[in-house]
């Protein structure tokens, strides 16, 4: 039961809000130094605020953290940290608007492999949106028009990968507490990125440093306020508020890198905007049928 759904609303847009910032963030300091150290550099920080989460758990560290699957937890974080990478990379390379615009598929996704390999049962209209989906991404990639590049498949890529890592997490978290699945993707991805940043650290220019400090620091602010939203109302009813992430990244790629929002984009945003509410609409509506 929702505490006080306004303020898991409100939670919820700052929460966006700070991960757009965040992703402004990346752009920047992966164009200047390199996207694996400016990921590591991020999960040292995710890392270090789970283990402080951990310590403050009231049943102990060991109970808070154990889990009996461990070997999907593994395959978890290095699909979250392959999404990571991947999409940092593509806003250096395609921006942020048109990365976040085909990113946009990611519920949909979500929604395609839940019936793929989890097996659920998926109706024929969502089945329609998830096609409305990938319309609306050729709609913004646009193969065979001559401005297409394989680096705007960046981000598809990482759609891809980020919804297999939700779907590997319903199946940990069907039969034990959610805070594993929270705990493990940070501290193995952070392990894993160490391994694969450290090699490829470049010395931080001094007027670099204070930015890559408010980076970490909203990196942890941005978590925060997404857990502490969820204390306060179920994560469905405020999933429709997460696509104003679009708007706000919108808003800085405009504003702070000079990118353009071209029509065909903002058409096939809106249409994978449109799908995504409408599929999330249809499973809301399976939930009230199932409770009454």
């Amino acid at each position: 039961m929702s505490r006080n759904p306004r303020l898991g609303i409100w939670l919820m847009i700052a929460a966006v809000a700070a991960f757009a910032a965040q992703d402004g963030f990346s752009r920047y300091l992966a164009g200047e130094y390199n996207t694996l150290m400016v990921v590591m550099v991020r999960y040292w920080v995710f890392a270090g605020f789970v283990m402080l989460l951990a310590l403050r758990r009231p049943e102990g560290v060991r109970a808070a953290v154990g889990s009996r699957h461990m070997r999907v937890h593994v395959a978890r974080s290095v699909l979250l940290v392959g999404e990571i990478c991947v999409i940092v990379w593509g806003y250096t390379l395609i921006g942020l608007i048109e990365s976040h615009a085909v990113f946009a598929i990611c519920p949909l996704l979500i929604a395609a492999f839940s019936g793929l390999i989890l097996g659920e049962r998926i109706l024929w209209q969502r089945w329609l949106a998830i096609g409305a989906g990938m319309l609306g991404v050729v709609v913004i990639l646009r193969p065979g028009l001559g401005v297409f590049t394989p680096a705007a498949l960046l981000p598809l890529a990482s759609a891809v990968m980020f919804a297999l890592y939700s779907i590997l997490t319903r199946l940990t978290t069907r039969d034990e507490p959610t805070f594993p699945s929270f705990f493990w993707p940070a501290v193995i991805g952070a392990g894993i990125m160490t391994g694969v940043g450290l090699p490829n650290w470049q010395p931080v220019a001094p007027a670099d440093v204070p930015l890559l400090a408010i980076y970490a620091s909203i990196s942890i602010f941005s978590h925060w306020l997404l857990l502490k939203c969820y204390e306060q109302i179920e994560a469905a009813r405020v999933q429709p508020y997460a696509y104003l992430q679009i708007v706000f990244v919108t808003l800085i790629g405009l504003t702070v890198y000079g990118e353009t929002l071209g029509p065909l984009v903002a058409l096939g945003t809106g249409i994978i905007i449109a799908a995504g509410l409408y599929a999330l609409s249809l499973e809301r509506g399976a939930g009230k049928a199932t409770q009454a």
